[in-house]
């Protein structure tokens, strides 16, 4: 396992990091979830002894019962392990029990650490933007928290560029904390982050933390064109994340993926995973897991690397599409380009 620098920061996360969505049966995430203690514990050992040090989990995760058994496995070694959580969906009924006012912020915080068992969470994410609070209100709560000593290093998720330039741009004017990384989602099937994310990433210095790398299990290599879902899968239930929008696209990426991965001699979800941990800006791949064995292939991903064509096959047929104005921009600015606009069009010049 190799460690790598978050963002603009001296925090140091595994390349893998352990997603706990599966942990507990209740609210969000139960459909994928099930996940129970004596189980998750297990989960949490393997993790811990390949060089894991850092486990993700969320407030709204099973209606809080995520982060509680995560704070009961890590109870006795919580100065081991880096703990990130979030805040921003609902957890209650009332008009303020949910988004990124100081209000809820403040009060989310508190509960957190009493699930999680700790006096500090090493990671501090907004799990979503809350377009009606003054940004300048929700950088200022979570100012408040990391100089409380409750909160070390904050973050945010699923934010668009513009919103977290703004932040950015928010937290220099005001002398507030930065945020140090952005929790997105993005794998071979989907790789619009590459617009804009990634290479607002890599000029501001935000690390990248990667939720559901294997599109939601689609690409592991249990789903092919002439094949059903499998039995199980959060593809048959509900749960409609990420969205698909061209099918066949998607199964000739699969069948590209499988190709690749039995060339190499490794599996389709840790060729996926290696695929991404290749890519800039990516610090770190949240991956969860049911059982054992799932996590073990999972964490040989660290253990080696995409030779350059196979990077680039897999390039190619997931390639995404140049809107304006990046066709323009390839076009017309190739003389200029930055080491930020060069992470999507330098392979097109």
């Amino acid at each position: 396992m190799e460690y790598r620098q978050l963002g603009h920061s001296g925090l140091r996360v595994s390349e893998i990091t352990l997603g706990t969505m599966t942990f507990g049966d209740a609210g969000a995430g139960a459909a994928i979830g099930g996940v129970p203690l004596s189980q998750a514990r297990g989960l949490v050992d393997q993790a811990l002894e390949a060089g894991v040090n850092m486990i993700d989990t969320a407030d709204v995760y099973s209606n809080g019962r995520s982060e509680e058994i995560v704070g009961e496995i890590l109870q006795d070694r919580r100065e081991d392990v880096l703990i990130a959580t979030k805040a921003r969906f609902p957890m209650g009924t009332g008009p303020n029990d949910a988004g990124l006012s100081r209000q809820y912020l403040l009060r989310a915080c508190e509960a957190s650490l009493r699930r999680l068992r700790t006096d500090y969470i090493d990671l501090y994410q907004v799990h979503q933007r809350d377009g009606i609070t003054p940004v300048e209100e929700t950088l200022d709560a979570l100012d408040t928290l990391v100089h409380d000593g409750k909160v070390r290093y904050i973050g945010c998720s699923n934010h668009s560029a513009w919103h977290l330039m703004k932040a950015l741009g928010t937290s220099e004017r005001l002398g507030l904390e930065r945020y140090v990384s952005q929790q997105i989602y993005y794998s071979l099937l989907h790789r619009e982050a590459e617009y804009e994310l990634v290479p607002l990433s890599v000029d501001e210095q935000v690390g990248i933390l990667v939720w559901s790398p294997l599109a939601g299990g689609l690409l592991s290599g249990k789903y092919g064109r002439d094949r059903t879902a499998p039995a199980g899968s959060r593809h048959t239930t509900e749960w409609s994340e990420p969205p698909i929008y061209d099918q066949d696209k998607m199964y000739d990426i699969i069948e590209a993926l499988v190709e690749v991965a039995g060339e190499h001699g490794h599996s389709p979800a840790q060729t996926a995973l290696a695929y991404l941990l290749g890519k800039p800006a990516v610090t770190s791949v949240v991956v969860g897991a049911r059982s054992g064995q799932q996590l073990a292939d999972n964490l040989e991903a660290t253990s080696w690397s995409l030779d350059e064509g196979a990077r680039q096959r897999l390039d190619e047929v997931s390639a995404i599409p140049l809107l304006y104005p990046y066709w323009h921009q390839r076009n017309t600015a190739r003389d200029r380009l930055s080491p930020g606009d060069l992470t999507l069009l330098g392979g097109r010049l």
